[in-house]
């Protein structure tokens, strides 16, 4: 059954609604973890999505199944959200990306217009009544409800593709090591360029200084020489 599961905007991984681990699970020590890791494959997973608009990425899939040992992640990528589930690896994929399909049509049905415009991160909170009604229609795969969509061929998995842990997080984390190195350049541009202004003003007190110190001086004595005189 599905355990976690994130909804957050891909433009920029803002988490809209979430529907976290429940303290009453068997694994819920374990489960704390995933849900750090899950943030982690939702943020790289929006990274990798907008770098595939601006033609950085060549081609990223909307779908997939991130293994993590004896968990999978399972996430869809639908217009400006990105939705996220944890379940066992024993559960039917098929029926995680069912779950996922169900959630997307009806947050799109309810909050919509509001993707775009929200500010606050987990603005949609209230979205996680409906995840926790339809986790519990998916609990048991074996129910009539679950084996109709588990025969049905209107939601077809075979090519959405299962990557690895390292390699969502690893694209994610070299882009951000990118970023933090061209944040880091900047800073040392900006830097550098103070330190040369800085340096060019003391070139030139030394190159001037000196002739502005006897001109004052001249000027001085000029005007004490004009003072005696009266």
């Amino acid at each position: 059954m599905p355990k976690i599961t994130l909804i957050s905007r891909v433009t920029d991984a803002l988490p809209l609604a979430a529907s976290l681990a429940d303290d009453k699970d068997a694994y819920a020590n374990e489960l704390q973890e995933y849900e750090r890791q899950a943030k982690r494959i939702v943020k790289n997973v929006c990274a990798e999505r907008s770098r595939s608009v601006t033609g950085l990425s060549s081609s990223v899939s909307g779908a997939a199944t991130v293994d993590v040992g004896y968990f999978v992640f399972h996430y869809l990528v639908a217009g400006a959200v990105v939705y996220l589930t944890l379940a066992e690896k024993a559960y039917p994929r098929k029926l995680a990306f069912a779950f996922l399909d169900e959630l997307r049509r009806e947050f799109e049905t309810v909050y919509g217009r509001q993707i775009e415009t929200a500010t606050r991160p987990y603005e949609m909170i209230r979205f996680d009544t409906f995840m926790q009604k339809t986790k519990r229609v998916y609990l048991d795969a074996s129910a009539p409800r679950n084996l109709e969509k588990l025969n049905s061929d209107l939601l077809d998995v075979r090519d959405i593709m299962t990557r690895s842990i390292h390699e969502v997080l690893g694209r994610g984390e070299r882009l951000e090591t990118l970023q933090t190195t061209s944040s880091k350049l900047s800073s040392e541009s900006r830097k550098y360029l103070r330190h040369a202004k800085r340096a060019r003003w003391i070139l030139r007190l030394r190159q001037y200084g000196p002739l502005a110190l006897v001109f004052v001086i001249v000027v001085l004595g000029l005007w004490f020489f004009k003072l005696r005189r009266r």
